[in-house]
């Protein structure tokens, strides 16, 4: 039976990130993926680095997403010298925008919180806003100009990771689904898969929305839930905006080669990989309410993502509270992207038991039930 010092179950950007961690530290790794590598949610992704337009600086998730943020720029230059992809990193900065005067207020507020913290934001009036991106609608109110949030290619950076962490000696098995987790007098053993079985005293559940199915083997339910979100993509001509737009219910992202991402719905609690007429032409109306010049552009495709919430909004990194050996590095929510880097750190240092206070937050028994005692 092959033995491996970690082994990792999920190969998108998060298990991916992990890889590439424990491959740094030396360490013989196997990473399990049941599809495709970053086929889920890490490929239907827009990749906003959103640091400061998602999260509040009162937020135990805002001092991480931030050090996760600092961190692309070194990342995107060692990942392009070992895997050889460009996660095609962009720092244009983000206008988070106001089509109401209510969001106006909240958002000047939000830049006062966050200027206190000593981090860059600003407003700019409808006028000032149009002479930067002069096809936004007239209609909004202004926007909040956040200089250091940016963006990548999601599925380039997570591709990125495995190819990284393949150089650095880890082993990938794509198609391979972990059917259990293996034990021994309260401490993990290994993984079983239709392939046979592999041995690690180091077993990391890093599946996103699926970490749930495989953790109730081990006998714990965490408070988390899939969310569907559905996105689509158009192309033009001639660039209609130059950073990222992001409003309430609705976020455009331009990509290289005249490409436009935007996203997403928000429907809880189903694994539908469908994509609705509804869903679709809710966001079709609030892109276009914000780029008229939408109207014009042509028509690309539509995916849908399924990303794993929690029930407060905060991820899960730690041991099992029952299974010595066993970690999990879930609910994301949609800043998986943004997170990686830093939660392939984290669990890292976390598997070398390493301690951190900033990690109470996140810890798994803040909501964990137990299914068997």
């Amino acid at each position: 039976m092959n033995s491996y010092d970690a082994i990792i179950v999920g190969g998108g950007v998060i298990g991916g990130s992990i890889a590439f961690q424990f491959a740094k530290r030396g360490k013989k790794v196997l990473l399990l993926e049941k599809d495709r590598l970053a086929g889920k949610a890490s490929s239907a992704a827009a990749g906003m680095l959103g640091a400061q337009a998602e999260l509040e600086a009162d937020d135990p998730l805002f001092t991480l997403a931030a050090r996760s943020r600092g961190m692309f720029p070194a990342l995107a230059k060692e990942l392009k010298a070992t895997g050889g992809i460009d996660i095609e990193l962009v720092n244009k900065g983000m206008f988070k925008v106001a089509l109401t005067n209510e969001q106006e207020a909240g958002l000047k507020k939000k830049i006062n919180s966050q200027q206190a913290a000593g981090l860059e934001a600003e407003w700019l009036s409808s006028a000032d806003l149009r002479k930067v991106e002069p096809l936004l609608s007239d209609e909004l109110k202004g926007a909040m100009y956040i200089p250091d949030d940016g963006q990548v290619s999601a599925e380039k950076l997570a591709l990125a990771f495995t190819k990284s962490a393949v150089a650095l000696g880890v082993e990938i098995k794509e198609f391979v689904e972990v059917s259990d987790l293996r034990t021994e007098n309260g401490e993990i053993s290994g993984v079983t898969t239709a392939m046979g079985e592999f041995s690690s005293r180091n077993v990391i559940v890093a599946g996103g929305a699926w970490s749930a199915f495989l953790l109730e083997k081990s006998g714990i339910n965490l408070d988390t839930h899939p969310v569907k979100g559905e996105c689509f993509s158009v192309l033009t001509n001639r660039p209609l905006i130059e950073k990222t737009i992001f409003s309430d219910g609705c976020y455009l992202v331009p990509k290289v080669g005249g490409r436009i991402i935007v996203g997403a719905t928000v429907k809880p609690n189903t694994f539908n990989q469908q994509v609705s007429i509804d869903g679709i032409a809710t966001l079709i109306k609030k892109a276009t309410r914000l780029l008229p010049a939408m109207k014009e552009t042509e028509w690309e495709k539509t995916w849908v993502g399924i990303r794993p919430q929690t029930g407060d909004g905060l991820p899960y990194f730690g041991e099992h509270p029952a299974c010595k050996g066993l970690f999990i590095a879930t609910g994301h929510f949609r800043n998986g992207i943004l997170l990686s880097p830093i939660t392939g750190v984290l669990m890292a240092d976390i598997m070398e038991g390493k301690q951190n206070q900033e990690w109470t937050a996140f810890r798994l028994d803040r909501s964990v039930q137990t299914i068997f005692s």
